[in-house]
């Protein structure tokens, strides 16, 4: 597998040897903006005991570390999508077979690039991102992105939600208290560029946030929607799906129900897990 070079950390290498010697089908998690890999310790848990090895690369120059993140917020900013997308592809490209590739949020929409480029052997995306040609944007998607979009200098800087802003971002389809432990558990500060690149696709041509969803080389993708979803409602969710059901390989789509943006941290996460589990299983049935 051709890819971009990109910097590659000792954790990240680390992952790779031992996905490479262990023989099993790698998976490769992607998290989204305002959270860390740390954010898939559950799931990678989960899948290495179906089987699967399992990586979470960081996006670049991320720190390993909620405590450190929020210590040293200025090395998120500027982090483009195509910059995430070309770091995580180059870590699938020292893999010794193509990974399943499971994305949350703008990491769903990078499953969904790295899926086009013919990287994946099956990809699910959880509350993506909107790739470019996904039209829809509800007023709760814009309420959460005006943390970021109402500040055009935002766009080379990083921005923090606040413990509210979260809560309406994230953790609305859960108690006050759990959102709040989930904020001080998961949330990092994030780069203002993906978000202004994903409000202004459709008004450009090409871009970062363009995807490939026609090549037969995508392989089979799942989307996954939350029901109560704020940041990624069903109409973005469900416009990814029908743009991507264009493409001649397999595509689902699956709407959990009661649940939100947090789906993939919060309480709830092993029924998620298991959905996507069996899409997996269905798609890649060898393991190892």
């Amino acid at each position: 597998m051709s890819t971009a070079s990109a910097p590659i950390t000792t954790r990240e290498q680390t992952e790779i040897d031992r996905a490479n010697a262990s023989g099993r089908q790698p998976v490769v998690f992607v998290h989204g903006l305002w959270l860390l890999p740390s954010s898939w310790a559950a799931w990678r848990e989960f899948f290495e005991e179906q089987g699967f090895t399992t990586l979470a690369p960081s996006w670049p120059d991320d720190p390993e570390t909620v405590d450190e993140a929020r210590a040293h917020p200025e090395v998120f900013a500027g982090k483009s999508v195509q910059g995430i997308t070309d770091h995580v592809a180059a870590v699938i490209g020292r893999l010794d077979r193509a990974p399943i590739v499971i994305g949350h949020s703008f990491g769903g929409l990078i499953a969904q690039k790295l899926a086009g480029m013919g990287l994946a052997a099956a990809t699910v995306a959880v509350d993506p991102g909107p790739v470019k040609g996904v039209l829809p944007l509800p007023l709760s998607t814009l309420k959460v992105g005006s943390a970021v979009l109402l500040n055009p200098a935002n766009y080379r800087s990083q921005v923090l939600l606040t413990r509210e802003q979260f809560r309406f971002g994230f953790g609305n389809a859960v108690s006050e208290a759990e959102s709040h432990d989930l904020y001080a558990r998961f949330s990092v500060p994030g780069s203002g560029i993906p978000l202004f690149q994903a409000a202004l696709a459709n008004f450009r041509f090409g871009g970062d946030t363009a995807a490939d969803t026609k090549t037969p080389a995508r392989g089979p993708l799942l989307v996954i929607s939350g029901e109560k979803d704020h940041t990624v409602p069903w109409a973005v969710a469900n416009a990814t799906y029908k743009l991507q059901k264009k493409n001649p390989g397999t595509t689902e789509i699956v709407e959990m129900a009661g649940r939100g943006h947090s789906l993939t941290i919060d309480s709830g996460w092993r029924e998620v897990a298991e959905t996507a589990l069996r899409f997996v299983r269905a798609q890649v049935p060898v393991v190892s």
